[in-house]
C-alpha cells in the first residue's frame, strides 16, 4: 500500500511542501515504511514544455501518472493563488485520465496569504477531485502564511495550532481513510478483573 504526496508549489521551498513534509513524518512515525510506502511527487521536477502542451507521451510525465495511478491515498499540497491552486497543479490534473482518483481517498492541503482563500479548498480543488473520482476526500488543511512563519534559519515551521490539525488530518487519513488498524494504548483488562465501587 503506498501513499503519494504530492507538491502543487512552483517554488522548490514553499508553506505547502513544507506542511507536505510534515505529513511524511507524521506518516513515517506511525507506520513502517515496509507496510506502506510513501513516495513524493514534484509537479515542478516534471518536464514544463510537456506539462504546458499535454504531451502524455513525455517519460516523465508518464511516470507521474503511474505513481497516482499504482498509490492507495494521494496528499495534494498547493498554495492558493486569486483564490485557486496552483496553475502547475491544475496542467498535472488536466493530464490525468478522468478517473485517475476512482477508488483513491485524498487529503487535501493549502496555504495561502490570508485567511479569506480558505475556501479555495472547497469550491476550487474538492469539485476537480471529485471529477477525477476520488472515492473520498478527507476534511482539508488550510494555513495562512501567518500560521507558517520562518525560524532564524529561514525555514518556514508550522505554528503549534497547525502542527496540531496535521496530527489530527494524518490520523484520519491512516484510519478512516486507509482502514489502519489503531495500536492500543494499553493492554486490554478482562471484566473478571476489573474494579468498581457503587
Amino acid at each position: 500500500m503506498s501513499v503519494l504526496l504530492i507538491a502543487g508549489s512552483p517554488s522548490e521551498h514553499s508553506r505547502s511542501s513544507t506542511l507536505l513534509s510534515g505529513v511524511a513524518r507524521r506518516l513515517h512515525d506511525q507506520v513502517d515504511d515496509r507496510r506502506l510506502r510513501v513516495e513524493r511527487l514534484q509537479i515542478r521536477d516534471l518536464s514544463p514544455q510537456a506539462l504546458l502542451l499535454a504531451d502524455w507521451g513525455n517519460s516523465s510525465v508518464l511516470r507521474a501518472i503511474e505513481q497516482v495511478a499504482h498509490a492507495r491515498a494521494l496528499v495534494v499540497a498547493t498554495p492558493v493563488y486569486k483564490a485557486a491552486y496552483s496553475g502547475v497543479l491544475k496542467v498535472f490534473l488536466d493530464l490525468l485520465p478522468q478517473t485517475a482518483l476512482k477508488g483513491k481517498v485524498v487529503l487535501p492541503i493549502a496555504t495561502g496569504g490570508s485567511p479569506h482563500h480558505m475556501l479555495a479548498l472547497d469550491y476550487a480543488l474538492r469539485p476537480v477531485l471529485q471529477s477525477l473520482g476520488a472515492r473520498h476526500i478527507l476534511p482539508g488543511v488550510y494555513a495562512s502564511d501567518s500560521q507558517i512563519p520562518k525560524d532564524a534559519d529561514g525555514e518556514y515551521q508550522p505554528g503549534e495550532e497547525i502542527q496540531t490539525r496535521l496530527d489530527d488530518a494524518v490520523s484520519i487519513l491512516l484510519h478512516e481513510g486507509l482502514h489502519w488498524p489503531v495500536t492500543p494504548v494499553f493492554a486490554p483488562v478482562p471484566f473478571a478483573q476489573a474494579q468498581y465501587s457503587v
